[in-house]
């Protein structure tokens, strides 16, 4: 197995020095690894190290998807959050080299191909359209959850609503009327949720190749910095309680596109979509861009005044974002996963893990 600097990309300076090459690869590998927290993943430090050999133009993305399968075939210490890294580094290859190509089959085939091209060598069942009925608690609907498409129609739904979007036509429409309808669309074949598994992705993806084929150069960083905004917006979009007074709310996924698009700055955090929110993730509404403005129902400064600096930054980074990992953290904050799980252990009267390591989010305790 060759063996590599400890070294990880930093994307951000890829992207900055403008050297085309460079700035394109870094911008694919950004979003391929920023995708895989849409289901609490991480990737392991020999991808993050091989992909910096990819974007130096070392190495090609055939390369690194072949190095990557040779490291967990050869290791032989197997760490207890192998297994979920291993499926985070497979895909996130994947998804790169896809990403690198300007191809797209608009189809229903296409879509499930996109699915299998994505998961292969993950999923047996990549590709294939589930076979039973799903339901999914969610953290930003406190614990519902979404009505998705019964298993029987995915097929007949997903070619509705693609060939309808082929033939659509956007001329004489303003940029709020365009964002509303891609918003919608995208949206809607979320919804569908056609696999047992890897739908945001799956769709994620989907949009990106779409978007570019009609026109749009897209950020594709807007999915690598805010992959769990963009599915809770989804999650939002499409539910709704007569019961609590709860209505299918698109705005927030929109918001998610004005900044793809049009370059607008709306605070993408998650903790704004959680219905009937907690007083620690309440926000007054915004009239406009920028206007932004937090209600004072943080944890109590005679709590945090007695936390170190970096436990701070751990609780700031828990308010924006209940489901950050502790991986996630150590690399926001320079530190090893062992210290951040040790300062954890001492805020346990401040937050609480609730569900397993993967899927499940962080609680600020009251």
């Amino acid at each position: 197995m060759n063996e590599l600097p400890t070294y990880q990309p930093d994307f951000e300076e890829y992207i900055r020095q403008g050297e085309p090459g460079k700035q394109e690869r870094a911008q694919i590998w950004r979003t391929a690894i920023g995708l895989q927290q849409v289901d609490g993943l991480e990737t392991s430090d020999y991808l993050k190290q091989t992909v910096r050999r990819n974007i130096e133009g070392e190495i090609t993305i055939d390369e690194v998807q072949r190095l990557v399968k040779e490291y967990y075939v050869n290791k032989t210490n197997r760490e207890p959050d192998d297994d979920d890294k291993q499926e985070a580094d497979l895909v996130t290859g994947n998804i790169g080299k896809i990403l690198s190509s300007r191809t797209l089959d608009f189809t229903v085939n296409g879509y499930l191909s996109l699915h299998r091209r994505i998961f292969a060598g993950v999923f047996k069942h990549a590709g294939q359209i589930r076979d039973y009925d799903i339901t999914k608690s969610e953290f930003v609907l406190r614990g519902g959850t979404v009505n998705y498409l019964n298993f029987e129609d995915i097929r007949t739904a997903l070619d509705y609503e693609i060939s309808r979007e082929k033939t659509f036509d956007y001329s004489g429409l303003s940029s709020d009327e365009i964002i509303e309808h891609i918003a919608k669309f995208v949206s809607d074949v979320w919804q569908i949720h056609a696999f047992r598994e890897g739908n945001t992705r799956t769709t994620a993806v989907f949009a990106i190749q779409y978007l570019r084929s009609i026109g749009y150069k897209v950020n594709n960083d807007m999915f690598a910095a805010h992959s769990w905004y963009f599915r809770n917006a989804l999650v939002r979009a499409n539910y709704k309680n007569v019961v609590q007074g709860i209505n299918y709310e698109p705005v927030y996924l929109e918001r998610f596109f004005r900044n793809l698009l049009l370059g607008e700055q709306w605070d993408l955090k998650s903790r704004y979509l959680v219905i009937n929110p907690p007083a620690e993730y309440a926000v007054q509404p915004r009239a406009d861009v920028g206007s932004v403005t937090e209600n004072a129902g943080n944890v109590t400064e005679n709590v945090t005044e007695k936390l170190s600096e970096r436990q701070r930054e751990i609780l700031r980074l828990v308010k924006e974002s209940p489901f950050v990992t502790t991986g996630i953290m150590a690399d926001k904050l320079n530190v090893s996963v062992m210290t951040i799980r040790r300062d954890i252990e001492k805020m346990s009267h401040i937050i609480r893990r609730v569900g397993p390591d993967k899927g499940g989010h962080w609680e600020i305790i009251k």
